[in-house]
């Protein structure tokens, strides 16, 4: 494992993510170089202490580690695909998806090159706190990578951090469509959304604490309507249906949940609580 005080970091790629990578890596006292294909990104960068590298192959050189922030995969493997990678220790924290970061993490390892995938759960301001989250999946982090913010290792499969990345923002969309769907309905009586937000948050709280014990159920496949039924539920979707097309309010999301549960109700599962809807959305639409 290498040491945390002086671990040299290099970093690939200069939009605004990589100039925060870099800087806080500066800030936290490591040795940095950086690279990127417009040099004068650097330009600031080089004035706060970061070495700029004349080429790819001598930013590889210099760095104990090597940060990989670039717009997709294949910009990846284009930079990379002529590198000499072999002992070099790359971490990829472009976005992608999980089978791009499987695939690339085989290159990478046939060329001898220790390989983490990556995703970042921030923006660039609040890199290096704790409020910035980096996930990584592959061999064990270095601890140099603390340097980020709140670092969480994922385990030993590359493609994992991809998938909490697609699974974290699936959540996220999901909770503001919700709040945007009820937001639109009380605009219409004349409620703000400012005034709306504080008792959305309460609700997404309140519903926050159920997820661990919904994660049992699912787990073990078996779901006890210990609350409500799913065809009790139903009766309320339809009525958030109904109560959306009286006010003029676009239907598309409630109409959604609704056919979902009305599936899983003709399924059989009527009588079981709402998680048994995972077993509507590990079905293809086909």
């Amino acid at each position: 494992m290498t040491d945390t005080t002086n671990t040299p970091i290099t970093v690939l790629g200069l939009g605004l993510m990589g100039q925060a990578l870099a800087r806080a890596f500066l800030k936290a006292g490591h040795p940095t170089t950086v690279w990127n294909r417009t040099a004068a990104k650097a330009d600031s960068l080089v004035a706060e202490g970061a070495r700029l590298a004349p080429s790819v192959g001598d930013a590889l050189e210099a760095g104990g580690v090597t940060i990989v922030c670039l717009t997709d995969y294949p910009a990846v493997r284009e930079l990379l695909g002529d590198a000499r990678l072999e002992g070099t220790t790359l971490v990829n924290l472009t976005s992608g998806d999980s089978a791009q970061a499987r695939e690339t993490a085989a290159w990478a390892e046939k060329q001898g090159a220790r390989y983490l995938d990556g995703a970042i759960m921030a923006i660039p301001s609040s890199i290096g706190t704790p409020d910035s989250v980096i996930l990584l999946s592959g061999p064990r982090l270095d601890p140099a990578l603390d340097a980020l913010g709140t670092v969480s290792y994922l385990g030993e499969d590359h493609g994992l951090a991809s998938l909490y990345d697609v699974a974290g923002l699936t959540m996220m969309w999901s909770v503001l469509n919700a709040w945007l769907q009820g937001t639109a309905m009380l605009r219409t009586a004349g409620v703000d959304a400012a005034t709306y937000a504080t008792f959305a948050q309460q609700i997404a709280v309140g519903v926050a604490g159920w997820l661990p014990g919904y994660a049992e159920q699912v787990d073990k496949g078996s779901f006890p309507a210990e609350v409500s039924a799913l065809e009790t539920d139903a009766r309320a979707m339809a009525h958030m249906v109904e109560e959306s097309e009286a006010l003029g309010v676009n239907a598309e999301l409630p109409k959604l949940i609704k056919a979902m549960a009305d599936r899983a109700i003709a399924a059989g599962h009527g009588g079981e609580q709402y998680p048994v809807l995972i077993r509507e959305f590990e079905r293809s639409e086909g």
